[in-house]
């Protein structure tokens, strides 16, 4: 289905347009009539699959048309990371382009007086559109800074990531504040218990859009070392001494083993830096725009900041820890082989995450190779999938193979294709609607 084909405002129709957006993706074709009815919706999908565009498009084209007042905050958005919220206002800027009058703000922790300052004011007034980690929001409405009571939709994107991060609390108490007319989307990865019941709880009659979790881009060349935990740094450095470390993110578990990673990657002499919650949000900014520019080599980073990393020429991705769903694996390893390019994933499975490296070739239905662990290295641990204490390979690395087997964009400025997870296609000949 096109674009043009749905109900939206011209004005949307036409920024559209300007970002050569064609073809909807499939959760937006799914989600976004149910949404301009008015009904609330449960969407599973992904990362990636455009739904940020499936929501704010229609809740955009609603506030277009007008009917809300304009000295209230109509549209609450949560994300679980302030890296996640940046790029929904990156979206929002895109997609509003030309909707003046509608106004919206960010709201994060991690900055300064200033920001904080200004973002009392842009609520004060009664922004249209804000956009908001919990923890912050929380803090805004403890102080007196905000009204939530004529809000008309209240959208969840990544619940998931956010009852995974504790943030089951605030939410409820977000939700207190909050009319109980409204329109109420909620977008999650996947469905725990903890998700229905969550949504049972704020939506009303929801229409129910699930779209199925992708296989990973065929330009991904997928491999995996078998070995042990003390081995897996000096992996890392053999592959970077075979061929410099360029366009990198290694992903990591822990948020000190980000930092650990980070700190031996420098004292060996590679450009590396950490992307982690314990740095302010300005540091933050300045080492995702160094990464960006080419000015950081490899990226040290743990899956919940990598949520706001959307870059199409990263050429590697190392799992130095092996993640504990499929869901996680395919957004990692996601981050490489886009826009038809090709790109290279390495998982390093120690003996204890062997189970979860099996499930994941279940998921994927294929075996992923093993590369031989390098002979200096000493001995490796053979892969059962079960990970039990296994007989050991010699030097060599033999493994055993599986049997069995898964910058900020502001208003005024031109609106680009990457707003929005959208769906570009080549460039047609513009159908003005403006007046």
């Amino acid at each position: 289905m096109q674009f043009e084909e749905l109900d939206l405002n011209y004005d949307i129709l036409d920024a559209l347009d300007d970002m050569n957006f064609v073809e909807c993706t499939p959760i937006q074709e799914q989600a976004i009539p149910p949404l301009l009815e008015g009904r609330d919706l449960i969407g599973v999908a992904q990362t990636g699959t455009g739904k940020t565009a499936a929501y704010l498009l229609p809740v955009l084209s609603q506030l277009r048309d007008g009917g809300f007042p304009n000295d209230a905050i109509n549209c609450v958005i949560m994300a679980p990371t302030r890296e996640l919220a940046q790029q929904i206002d990156q979206a929002m800027q895109g997609f509003a382009y030309y909707l003046d009058g509608i106004s919206s703000v960010s709201v994060y922790g991690g900055n300064d007086g200033i920001r904080y300052e200004q973002e009392k004011r842009a609520l004060s007034l009664g922004a249209d559109v804000v956009i908001a980690t919990p923890g912050r929001l929380i803090s805004h409405l403890s102080l007196g800074n905000v009204d939530l009571s004529r809000v008309s939709f209240f959208i969840l994107d990544e619940a998931d990531r956010m009852l995974d991060m504790g943030f089951y609390e605030d939410i409820m108490q977000i939700v207190k504040c909050l009319p109980k007319q409204r329109q109420t989307l909620l977008f999650s990865a996947t469905m725990p218990e903890k998700i229905v019941e969550l949504a049972q709880t704020i939506l009303t009659d929801p229409v129910e859009v699930k779209i199925a979790l992708n296989k990973p881009a065929e330009g991904i060349s997928q491999s995996a070392y078998v070995c042990y935990e003390a081995q897996k740094l000096k992996i890392i450095d053999h592959l970077f001494h075979e061929r410099k470390p360029e366009r990198v993110i290694i992903f990591v578990g822990k948020k000190i083993h980000t930092k650990d990673v980070a700190i031996t990657l420098k004292r060996k002499g590679y450009n590396a830096e950490a992307m982690h919650s314990d740095l302010l949000q300005e540091q933050r900014d300045d080492v995702m725009y160094r990464f960006k520019a080419g000015q950081i080599d490899i990226l040290v980073a743990t899956d919940i900041v990598a949520r706001g990393i959307d870059i199409d020429d990263i050429q590697l991705v190392i799992n130095y820890d092996v993640p504990h769903d499929e869901e996680d694996y395919v957004h990692r390893i996601g981050r490489t082989a886009r826009a038809g390019k090709d790109g290279r994933a390495i998982t390093l499975v120690s003996e204890k995450d062997q189970p979860l490296f099996a499930a994941i070739e279940r998921f994927l239905e294929k075996e992923v190779p093993k590369e031989p662990v390098p002979a200096e290295l000493g001995e490796a641990p053979a892969y059962t999938g079960r990970g039990e204490r296994s007989r050991r390979t010699g030097g060599k690395g033999r493994n055993r193979h599986h049997r069995g087997g898964r910058k900020g964009q502001q208003r005024g400025t031109k609106p680009q294709q990457q707003n929005g997870n959208a769906q570009p296609q080549a460039s047609k000949p513009k159908r003005r609607r403006r007046k």
